[in-house]
């Protein structure tokens, strides 16, 4: 039995790893090697793929093509002690190679991954090692194949405009209203909010995904496998053990940090994020 298990194992991951969707996320130049381990994680708006009828259950509006960055993370897994999960605010200002000065997700539209990776690499210092991307169909997907993740809202949020209505304290969300809860930017701090609606989401769906609930349930941990391979795209060198080994180091503990803010400023590409330079240099510090 034990190797009969065994066997599964292997071939269920090779079959998931030929599965999965690659892109080219890796500049021809890259930054010197740091510390660790580092993933940059993307979440794209992107509808492509998505049916009329999905676009209506997720509120998504329609094809937008390529699509942007609506979330924007670095995972930094360090060879012993807690991993750092820190936000990047969608509209941090900073410089974009062949691009000029922008928000830091216009990188991603402008270049895709590879260009995104760039870029954050030179405003952070930090060398990027791997990368993950997934659209909104994707993750409201990976939601409803493992029945529903639980969220602890502090408080009521309504958004039409992210299709999202809840109310406050602890309740179980299907992928649509995960999808609504990672997208909407209707509160006080708009999206310096989101960025830790997004990284509490992701832990959450992190934990549940990885639960003896989800593992050894065949009807939730193969739909899920399915929708995982199916919908996240990695870099042309990455493969699903190192989304597993990223998942097993998650599960030591989580320190969460977002990109510190000075002021947000007027420019002619919209209001942008200004850094706080001592704070932003002394995180990544931390990290190479």
């Amino acid at each position: 039995m034990l190797v009969a298990v065994l066997v599964l194992s292997v071939v269920v991951a090779l079959w998931a790893d030929s599965q999965l969707n690659r892109v080219d996320a890796t500049p021809a130049e890259q930054i010197s090697n740091t510390a660790g381990t580092n993933w940059l994680l993307v979440g794209s708006d992107s509808r492509q793929g998505l049916s009329d009828e999905d676009i209506a259950r997720l509120g998504t509006g329609g094809d937008i093509g390529v699509g942007r960055t609506d979330t924007i993370m670095l995972l930094h897994l360090p060879t012993t002690g807690e991993a750092t999960l820190m936000s990047i605010p969608r509209d941090s200002y900073v410089n974009i190679p062949g691009w000029g000065m922008d928000k830091v997700n216009a990188a991603f539209s402008v270049g895709g991954p590879e260009l995104l990776t760039q870029t954050v690499e030179e405003a952070t210092g930090l060398r990027i090692d791997h990368y993950a991307e997934i659209g909104m169909g994707g993750l409201a997907n990976m939601v409803d194949s493992v029945g529903g993740v639980e969220m602890c809202p502090a408080e009521p949020i309504q958004d039409p405009l992210a299709n999202l209505d809840i109310q406050a304290g602890c309740q179980e969300f299907d992928g649509a209203t995960a999808l609504g809860y990672v997208r909407t930017r209707a509160t006080a701090l708009g999206d310096l909010d989101r960025v830790v609606r997004q990284r509490e989401f992701f832990s959450a769906l992190l934990s549940t995904a990885t639960s003896p609930a989800t593992l050894l349930n065949p009807f939730r941990f193969f739909p899920m496998i399915s929708n995982a391979v199916s919908t996240f795209s990695v870099g042309d060198g990455d493969h699903v053990w190192h989304l597993a080994r990223m998942v097993l180091a998650m599960r030591g503990g989580i320190k969460t940090e977002t990109i510190p803010i000075a002021y947000f400023e007027d420019y002619d590409v919209g209001n942008v994020a200004i850094w706080d330079d001592v704070g932003s240099e002394a995180l990544f510090e931390q990290m190479r």
